[in-house]
């Protein structure tokens, strides 16, 4: 058995894109996966598949939660290893003193080129560029957040941010 978590973007955000984690979990029970587990309400999801899933199994997932659901979520799909690896490589834990302003950043894939913004227009805040991820401490908070909008908008692959307290809890269900 290999475990999977998948990370649907956007939904339970206020009132839209509303799925309930019981019909989430039932989804991808649906899709023949094993020991679903939801974690919050913001689309997290740690499963087991008893064969390894390709490329083509977060657009399977996707559909699935269309048709049964009617909501329209990206899924960004990592095996449990990936994951554990891209949340270990995380290089501000050691001043990021609070899991609820500390954001690890999930990418679809990475420009080729990314262009960072200066640490200077963005203090007190700080970015650290991963090889899947990008990382944030945003010590006001994420509703407070000083790196541009524009940023974002270099990715053509969908991404998707959890918190570091969403982001422990998630390893901790692998780990189980």
């Amino acid at each position: 058995m290999v475990r999977y978590v998948a990370l649907l973007r956007g939904i339970n955000v206020g009132t839209a894109k509303a799925i309930s984690m019981a019909d989430l979990a039932e989804v991808f029970a649906g899709l023949g996966f094993s020991d679903v587990r939801t974690v919050l309400r913001s689309g997290n999801v740690v499963f087991s598949s008893s064969v390894p899933l390709g490329a083509h199994a977060a657009r399977s997932i996707e559909a699935a939660v269309r048709s049964s659901t009617g909501v329209q979520s990206s899924v960004l799909l990592l095996a449990g290893g990936e994951f554990a690896e891209i949340a270990g490589a995380n290089p501000l834990l050691a001043v990021a003193t609070d899991g609820s302003k500390s954001f690890v950043t999930f990418a679809g894939s990475m420009p080729d080129r990314l262009d960072v913004p200066e640490a200077a227009a963005i203090a007190p805040e700080l970015l650290a560029v991963g090889e899947r991820a990008i990382y944030q401490w945003m010590p006001n908070g994420s509703q407070q957040t000083r790196v541009p909008k524009s940023f974002w908008k270099q990715f053509d692959a969908p991404v998707t941010a959890r918190n570091w307290n969403t982001v422990s809890k998630l390893l901790d269900l692998l780990g189980e």
